[in-house]
């Protein structure tokens, strides 16, 4: 019991997240957290409870809604996470958890448009992969976040270089 109210008077000391960190920089680790949750996910649990979001689904041009790598798994594991990292910066997890919802809605968006194209599942797009799933969160919590326009762009660009070099880093250990 004493640790907890330890725990407790420490995050309450904390405050915000602004007293301490830029606000394009608590963005970026929002964006790190919901976009790669679920791939870490994947890796740690594999095909367990990795149920698609489109049901195998197949849209009018019979390619698949979204694909196999969206899963309800990866859908409420960004969420959760996402809002528990939130909580950690200071901020309500709520906005954590939308944030993280918006997140995979830009993702899930993407998604839709690569199958359209007619990219595989997982398959990497440049841009396409990171603007819809980064902007739609830091444009929309742009206000709670605290962050300037310049700091929103920076933090997307901060992500879209991470998330390219992490993408080529896993194409480089799946070709192997």
């Amino acid at each position: 019991m004493l640790v907890h109210a330890q725990v407790r008077l420490a995050l309450a000391k904390l405050n915000r997240y602004s007293d301490y960190m830029e606000p394009w920089l608590v963005t970026t680790l929002l964006l790190i957290t919901a976009n790669g949750t679920p791939v870490i996910t994947s890796v740690l649990l594999g095909d367990r409870w990795a149920w698609p979001l489109d049901g195998n689904t197949r849209f009018t041009d019979q390619r698949p809604l979204l694909g196999a790598s969206k899963t309800l798994r990866g859908l409420v594991m960004a969420i959760v996470a996402t809002a528990v990292v939130a909580a950690l910066l200071g901020m309500a997890w709520y906005e954590g958890a939308l944030f993280g919802l918006l997140a995979m809605l830009g993702d899930i968006c993407s998604s839709f448009i690569k199958r359209r194209l007619g990219f595989r599942s997982s398959q990497s797009a440049p841009v396409l992969d990171q603007l819809p799933e980064t902007l739609l969160p830091a444009w929309v919590m742009q206000p709670a976040l605290g962050t300037s326009t310049t700091g929103m762009l920076a933090a997307v660009a901060v992500f879209f270089v991470i998330d390219l070099l992490f993408s080529q880093l896993l194409d480089s250990k799946t070709a192997r």
